[in-house]
């Protein structure tokens, strides 16, 4: 039996939000959205705003204050390098840039942290994952089931094949709500883990083999985005692969 929340407003227009409901399985695309007789019609898991706001607020400051206690350090304490630059300037220069070079740090650790503000969006058709620069769209109905692996949000369809992955740190209880509230099944680990095989060279087709060679090197160097690209490659071949310390796990689907 579903409990009907009221409509909220959300950018000038009536969406349905959280429902909670008994059950959960693969619901076939046909029931998509349908709880209890009741129509989604969208719901809606965003990230904080509060959040989003205390990144770009407290990183600058904390920044600046990092670089405030550094000057007094490097007043008493031989530190050379770059801060031997910030010793010559003269007072009250030296603290004006220290401020600065630290408020600048900071801001470019809350890009870096708000580049993986995550929001969710489902409707009856579709699930959206929006976050800063990057919008992926799934049909609803290719969903099977959605779960967290570590600190992303990972949709399967219902071949096992991977549709989506992004980085997440959205309350794990409104994300499993969101999702059963239209039909798709929430787990709480992937359900394919015992399914995957560690990657050593030489077992799989040349062509997944150079692949995952590449990746190997990107995941080693730290670059995200090709490590990113390259298991959607990997994917459209029909291998699903996990990371495990720098170590590649895959299986495969038809």
């Amino acid at each position: 039996m579903a409990e009907t929340l009221p409509a909220a407003r959300h950018g000038g227009q009536s969406t349905l939000v959280y429902a909670r409901s008994t059950g959960v399985g693969i619901a076939p695309a046909a029931g998509a959205g349908m709880i209890g007789g009741v129509l989604r019609q969208e719901t809606i898991v965003p990230a904080p705003w509060w959040g989003r706001v205390l990144v770009w607020l407290c990183l600058p400051l904390a920044g600046a204050a990092l670089l405030w206690g550094v000057l007094r350090l490097i007043e008493w304490l031989p530190i050379g390098g770059p801060f031997t630059l910030l010793r010559r300037l003269p007072s009250p220069w030296d603290l004006v840039a220290a401020l600065a070079i630290g408020a600048v740090i900071g801001l470019i650790l809350a890009a870096l942290a708000d580049a993986e503000s995550l929001t969710v969006r489902i409707t009856p058709l579709e699930v959206v994952l929006t976050r800063p620069g990057r919008r992926r769209v799934v049909p609803r109905g290719d969903v099977a089931v959605a779960f967290p692996d570590r600190d992303q949000l990972v949709l399967l369809g219902r071949t096992g094949r991977e549709l989506g992955r992004e980085p997440c740190h959205l309350s794990r209880s409104r994300l499993s709500e969101a999702f059963r509230a239209h039909g798709i099944a929430w787990a709480e680990q992937d359900p394919y883990l015992q399914a995957y095989r560690r990657w050593v060279p030489g077992l799989l087709p040349p062509d997944a083999e150079a692949l995952l060679t590449a990746r190997q090197k990107a995941l080693r160097s730290g670059d995200d985005e090709d490590v990113r690209e390259l298991r959607e490659e990997l994917g459209r071949l029909g291998y699903v692969l996990r990371d495990e310390k720098k170590r590649q796990y895959w299986r495969q689907v038809s």
